[in-house]
């Protein structure tokens, strides 16, 4: 009894998005479902009839005609979805791409790695172990700076930072 003072309630629009969605096989969905398809639904016919307007003044008519809703409608489906190129474009990309064979593989067993420069698991320092009787080697060198380094020299510099030595004391081990 309450579905039916709801539905009797509802607007004609309402009522017409519900019975697509129940046409379309869709029974359980949220009640903001239908509002939200009503505002998509008078957003775009906002947009077509606004279109059709400026197409119909810029043919110098009084009212707007079927033909101006037609354009209007058929300029909305251009810009808003794209076609897929013929069958026939695709199987002659496709032919055009696969001329070029692919590079041979010198790989064995497991997933083929790039090589360990190109790679974030490869070391990028190095420990300096002291001597027993010397004290541990300064490696901060005072930099000279560059006021403004070009690119390359930059490289360079962040180059030689990577291969810097560093060296720490290890603490002795204690035995007991």
């Amino acid at each position: 009894m309450a579905d039916k003072d709801e539905e009797s309630a509802m607007p004609r629009d309402a009522k017409i998005v519900k019975s697509l969605l129940k046409s379309m096989g869709v029974g359980d969905y949220e009640p903001p479902v239908i509002h939200t398809i009503l505002e998509l639904w008078y957003r775009y016919i906002v947009d077509v009839l606004t279109d059709a307007q400026v197409y119909s003044e810029h043919a110098g008519k009084s009212e707007i005609d079927c033909d101006d809703v037609k354009l209007a409608i058929q300029s909305k489906l251009n810009f808003s979805f794209s076609q897929p190129p013929p069958r026939e474009v695709l199987l002659e990309l496709a032919q055009n791409r696969n001329k070029i064979p692919l590079p041979k593989t010198v790989a064995g067993p497991g997933i083929p790695l790039p090589p360990d420069q190109d790679t974030l698991i490869s070391p990028n320092y190095m420990f300096g172990i002291p001597s027993q009787g010397s004290e541990p080697e300064e490696t901060e060198d005072e930099e000279t700076t560059i006021p403004n380094p070009s690119q390359e020299e930059k490289i360079d510099m962040q180059q030689q930072e990577l291969h810097q030595r560093v060296s720490f004391p290890l603490p002795k081990s204690q035995k007991d």
